[in-house]
């Protein structure tokens, strides 16, 4: 039987978990648009600020958004020296897409065993003094957890958005993503910008993964499901589209809502990605890429 109520919460349970694929989606449209890189340990790394913050709250009583402060200079500037000591000499490949899946994959499974290796494969949640607590509006339930991850996916995007539109570096950085040459006679180092927005790419999926477990539980592995949905925004967003990877991010977060509360947890995927599959055949440049 059709309940209102259900499909609502549906509505906005699966937007603000769009919010966080959104979130996600865009650092990993930004090497690949960029660079051509597409690097297969960015959900590695979201996973690792993950850790970041759950363990500054399990030890120290640290709220997981301040440990923010701490993961997202780390992966910044270890995104900085990856691109230098990593990246940097395959960009002289015939082929470099391929390259850097091969290296990032690498890079992905190393992480994930030192993961394991520090904290087993137990998997953990977040829970906050706030984590049981809610919002009520009629009979709609909002989590003030999955609230405010949603509320740092959203500031997450924005300030992105305001570093590519409105810095000098992110307008560097845009140029060298639409027209790479012209970028270069005009006198833009590109290795700068690259390890720029290859950073800034690292530092977004720290914040991604904070949000994101304070909606799931989470073990090493799990990067490879996150993974999954980071392709997913990305192609459906348009590689290199930063508003297009988040419009994208919060489509498939309201498709996999309203899906879960009309078909069981199996056929969500299947819907999903033959989503994928029908824009791949239209429109296969992506939906928001002009």
């Amino acid at each position: 039987m059709f309940n209102t109520a259900v499909v609502i919460q549906s509505i906005v349970s699966g937007l603000l978990m769009g919010g966080i694929f959104a979130l996600f989606g865009v650092g990993f449209s930004l090497t690949w648009g960029v660079m051509k890189v597409i690097n297969i340990a960015h959900a590695a790394f979201g996973i690792l600020a993950a850790y970041i913050a759950y363990w500054g709250l399990v030890l120290y009583g640290v709220d997981p958004i301040l440990s923010l402060i701490v993961s997202l200079p780390v992966l910044f500037f270890a995104g900085l020296l990856i691109h230098r000591f990593l990246i940097q000499p395959i960009t002289r490949s015939k082929d470099i897409v391929v390259a850097s899946m091969i290296l990032t994959f690498g890079l992905a499974i190393i992480l994930e065993n030192l993961m394991l290796v520090a904290w087993t494969s137990d998997e953990r949640l977040i829970t906050t003094s706030y984590s049981s607590k809610a919002i009520f509006i009629g009979e709609i339930i909002i989590r003030v957890s999955s609230l405010l991850a949603f509320c740092v996916s959203i500031l997450g995007i924005a300030a992105i958005y305001l570093f590519l539109h409105k810095t000098r570096t992110g307008k560097a950085v845009r140029a060298t993503w639409q027209d790479p040459e012209g970028a270069a006679l005009q006198g833009i180092k590109l290795t700068r910008v690259s390890m720029i927005a290859f950073g800034l790419a690292l530092a977004s999926a720290g914040a991604g993964g904070v949000a994101m477990a304070y909606m799931y539980s989470f073990n090493p592995p799990a990067h490879n499901l996150w993974l999954i949905y980071l392709f997913l925004v990305v192609i459906v967003g348009g590689v290199g589209s930063i508003i297009g990877s988040a419009l994208a991010g919060l489509i498939i977060g309201l498709i996999t809502g309203l899906s879960g509360a009309f078909f069981p947890q199996q056929w969500i995927n299947v819907l999903l990605f033959g989503l994928l599959i029908v824009i791949l055949l239209i429109k296969p440049e992506g939906l928001f890429k002009s």
